[in-house]
């Protein structure tokens, strides 16, 4: 059964090599584009069955479903079981036929969505949000390593930067539509419109999505670009090339650059609705809006990354991620700082933080040691950056828990919560994220 399990998920045999021109390149093109509008869209929607807890936090709460250090715990679950998974399926996304791993992987957490949307009890919930980071866990790296299949290193930051964008419609349709539906139904149908609507996504991925190119007679695709700018193709073995990302001192320095700037990403993209909410009184519609709206410009933060670091940086990205780093920094202090009653301040703040995160998710969160490392372990790559970018979000998420709880204080009958120590952790978080960046300026691609 498990040979079975195994062989259904691997990469399929190569076919045998088409030979007409005319064939290859309407064959090729109509699959490059299926596949990434694909990865785009179906990535995206993702995020709707992940951050859907991020939103009903409120108003479970508020009607004595959990505590706010629960919900601590609960959000940690996910996060710590993403990272491990993140690990262990972007090693396995290399050997992986893309169409399958990644279509199942939104389904079975559609299901988890549909099933924490219909209980009770923490543990319960604790369970199934930590069986949810699996499944979520295999969205990311099968995704690069798609990426890497059909599009050279000359059009790879370009087509990354847009598909590292993809998060961001997922969370601004979660933090939008999921705040009206909550708001409107109850905390449960936060959980079971989303279940409901990534169960058909999950569907049409199968459709769409693509094994790598061989496997459709196919030759590699810097073969049929005519791109030698990576280098040299390595002659050593998947799991040889594997072996070099795990003992790369480069992608380790890397990784923990990533999980600072996730514990930034997720302190406001998991606690931001509950800060506006309680901080600067907000309703969970308005809040939803304040942060899902400006996920858009996340997304043009991480579009705007690929493009400017391909066309004014030659592919480097050292100097826009120093760029990004400063705006991150400095639009969390204003988050902070601004005081209640100024909508449209908030606006921008959050504007800028999310444009900043939009693009270091590219930079830090994968591209930088993509670049640097062989292409055929872009899923090995993925796997250990996730790792440490997710136990960063995890570690974010129950201690951000536990500072918010110690802060709590009731006036008159009224919870009053002051995030001061939270906001010196995130913010300390992008400073230590930014600088350990910058010890990796000059690396070159070692492929």
């Amino acid at each position: 059964m498990f040979n079975k399990l195994i062989s259904y998920f691997k990469s399929g045999p190569y076919a045998t090599p088409l030979t007409d021109v005319g064939i290859i390149k309407r064959l090729y093109e109509h699959k490059r584009w299926s596949v990434y509008l694909s990865l785009i869209f179906g990535y995206g929607f993702f995020y709707t069955c992940r951050l859907s807890l991020s939103v009903a936090k409120k108003h479970m709460v508020d009607d004595g479903i959990l505590s706010v250090e629960q919900l601590g715990f609960i959000g940690a679950a996910l996060f710590y079981v993403y990272a491990i998974g993140k690990f262990t399926n972007g090693f396995l996304a290399d050997r992986a036929n893309i169409r399958r791993f990644m279509s199942m992987a939104l389904l079975l957490s559609a299901v988890a969505n549909l099933l924490f949307g219909l209980t009770n009890g923490f543990w319960i919930f604790l369970a199934l949000w930590g069986l949810n980071g699996w499944f979520q866990s295999i969205g990311s790296a099968p995704s690069v390593v798609s990426l890497c299949q059909w599009f050279s290193n000359n059009e790879r930051g370009t087509r990354y930067g847009i598909w590292a964008g993809a998060h961001n419609i997922g969370e601004g349709l979660t933090f939008i539509g999921t705040s009206v539906l909550v708001a409107s139904l109850g905390w449960r149908f936060g959980f079971l419109g989303p279940g409901l609507v990534c169960v058909v996504v999950a569907f049409i991925l199968f459709k769409t999505l693509a094994d790598r190119p061989q496997t459709y007679g196919l030759p590699p695709v810097n073969e049929y670009r005519n791109d030698d700018s990576a280098g040299k193709p390595s002659s050593k073995s998947t799991g040889a090339l594997q072996l070099q990302v795990l003992k790369s001192p480069i992608v380790w320095t890397l990784g923990l650059s990533a999980a600072l700037m996730y514990v930034t990403r997720y302190a406001i993209h998991s606690w931001g609705p509950f800060y506006l909410q309680t901080a600067k009184n907000y309703t969970v519609t308005e809040a939803g809006f304040l942060i899902g709206v400006n996920t858009m410009v996340g997304l043009a933060g991480a579009i705007f990354s690929g493009f400017l670091s391909d066309k004014y940086f030659n592919a480097r990205r050292n100097m826009p991620t120093l760029l990004y780093g400063i705006l991150l920094t400095g639009s969390l202090i204003a988050i902070y700082y601004i005081p209640p009653g100024h909508y449209w301040l908030d606006l921008i703040a959050i504007g800028g933080f999310e444009f900043a995160i939009g693009g270091l998710i590219v930079f830090l969160g994968g591209l930088i040691a993509v670049d640097i490392m062989p292409v055929r372990a872009a899923g090995g790559v993925k796997g250990v950056i996730g790792l440490f970018a997710y136990i960063g979000a995890g570690t974010q998420d129950w201690i951000s828990g536990k500072l918010i709880q110690s802060g709590k204080s009731v006036v008159q009958g009224v919870e009053i919560y002051d995030f001061s120590q939270a906001f010196i952790f995130w913010i300390g978080a992008s400073i230590a994220s930014m600088l350990l960046a910058t010890l990796v300026w000059n690396t070159k691609p070692k492929e």
